[in-house]
């Protein structure tokens, strides 16, 4: 089975949607699905050459130095020239990435679905700040339905954001599949390592965000109860990790709440050993955003047994359960500051949700994930079952290539 997948988002872009693109490419590629991925260009010191990934030419976004915007006539011919055939199109993103592949699927006749991977309508107001809340959601939810109207099926990452689109009136048929995790990210990391490259003292209890820096993810909040926690753990450190618009409007909260000197903004990390490092340095893993559809992270946090403190709200609902190696609290000051002091307190505390999480995150399994997506897949696409992994033996192997 051959898949196009088509995004507006990927690494060297550091978010939800692109770990998710990546865990899945990779999973599905060990069940023998060649899953072709289509995304921007963000420049050549940027990116490593991947197999399999397809490179549109692309501009800056104003106001948004991370993020690229594929030009559409590029966009447009690169999906026409591609070799070979393809038996499905699978759309990430709901920008020129969604039109685009709607097109191409109608033009190849081949079914299309998509992923919504983002809460748009709590995103708006933080970007578009003149455009009042309640115009904001009523826009977003008309373009969502607009969206889904136009694909076969759709995957929600969580069941509360299935909820959501149920009641925006969407009438696709929408399937339930997480993000999971990769068995590289239940290899240990260094706590030890990370400070000593970070310059942080080793003994110093350390709270921990990691995740996009940005306003939607309630980052403010999570200052403001460090403030509160630093009445009772004097000597605690705050390391975010990350990057995104909000970080020089929360440098400056930091300064004001007096804690500057106590709130390291670490930027990004390398997936594959610094990211590992840091949650394994953390005595606490804090998290309260609003918009998450899954919260990958807080399963990430867990693998690498850093007790999680977190309200759960939309998708993450999904994954904070009972007993899965978190303290979940209302979005309210002195709880949730109360939760994490107790857990930076209490050794056995820490032990205790270290384990449960290690455990609870060995049942997010990618490969498990990334078979019921291929369920799907066979479910849209008549004689599925008899259609073994391809490519012409004429054709080049895809490689990275700006086009």
């Amino acid at each position: 089975m051959r898949v196009l997948f088509v995004s507006d988002v990927y690494f060297p872009r550091v978010n939800g949607v692109s770990t998710s693109v990546g865990t899945f490419r990779h999973d599905l590629a060990s069940c023998g699905v060649e899953a072709v991925l289509v995304a921007p260009d963000y420049g050549p010191a940027r990116f490593a050459p991947e197999p399999g990934v397809v490179r549109v030419a692309a501009a800056g976004v104003p106001g948004d130095p991370e993020d690229r915007r594929m030009r559409w006539g590029r966009l447009t011919g690169t999906l026409k020239n591609l070799a070979g055939s393809f038996d499905l199109v699978h759309i990430h993103t709901p920008f020129l990435a969604h039109y685009a592949g709607v097109r191409y699927a109608r033009r190849l006749k081949i079914p299309c679905i998509a992923t919504y991977h983002t809460f748009f309508e709590e995103y708006l107001h933080h970007y578009v700040p003149v455009l009042p809340r309640t115009l904001g959601r009523g826009l977003a939810r008309v373009f969502t339905r607009s969206q889904c109207r136009a694909v076969a099926a759709l995957v929600a990452p969580s069941e509360p954001m299935r909820a959501v689109l149920l009641e925006y009136g969407v009438t696709a048929p929408i399937h339930v599949i997480p993000t999971g995790l990769s068995a590289h990210q239940f290899e240990p990391g260094n706590g030890a390592r990370f400070r000593a490259a970070q310059e942080l003292p080793p003994d110093r209890p350390l709270m921990l965000y990691i995740g996009r820096v940005a306003h939607e993810k309630n980052i403010e909040f999570l200052l403001r109860v460090f403030a509160q926690v630093r009445t009772r753990v004097p000597d605690a450190l705050f390391v975010i990790a990350g990057e995104g618009p909000a970080r020089e409007s929360l440098r400056a909260l930091a300064s004001r709440l007096g804690l500057a000197q106590d709130v390291r903004f670490v930027g990004y990390l390398d997936r594959n050993t610094e990211l590992l490092d840091c949650y394994a340095a953390a005595d606490v893993f804090v998290f309260a955003s609003r918009t998450e559809t899954q919260g990958l992270v807080l399963l990430e946090a867990m693998a690498q047994g850093a007790p999680v403190v977190s309200t759960a709200k939309l998708g993450t609902c999904s994954i904070l359960k009972d007993g899965c190696g978190a303290l979940i609290v209302a979005e309210e000051l002195e709880p949730f500051a109360a939760a994490a002091v107790r857990v930076l307190q209490d050794a056995q505390l820490r032990a205790s949700l270290a384990h449960a999480g290690r455990r609870y995150a060995g049942e997010w399994s990618s490969l498990a994930m990334a078979r019921r997506l291929l369920e799907l897949y066979r479910s849209m696409i008549p004689d599925a079952a008899a259609r073994a992994p391809r490519r012409d033996a004429s054709e080049p192997a895809l490689t990275d290539s700006a086009s």
